[in-house]
């Protein structure tokens, strides 16, 4: 059964501004939701690749200058 009762914050919209917020910037409002999509890019999501382009120009003037 539905037992979730009256919500001040959906009455006055902040959930859908809150909402509308995360979905624009791709970032989550929510302590779980942002601890979840730091925990997907460090395990192995797109993390990894910036590092590489990263450092990969570094890398490469490394070579040039002790070659």
């Amino acid at each position: 059964m539905n037992r979730g009762g009256f919500s001040w914050n959906r009455f006055l919209g902040i959930s859908r501004v809150k909402y509308n917020i995360s979905r624009k910037t791709g970032i989550p409002l929510s302590r779980s939701g942002r601890q979840q999509k730091i925990g997907r890019l460090v395990r192995g999501g797109c993390l990894p690749l910036m590092l590489f382009w990263i450092t990969l120009p570094a890398i490469l003037l490394l070579l040039v200058v002790f070659s």
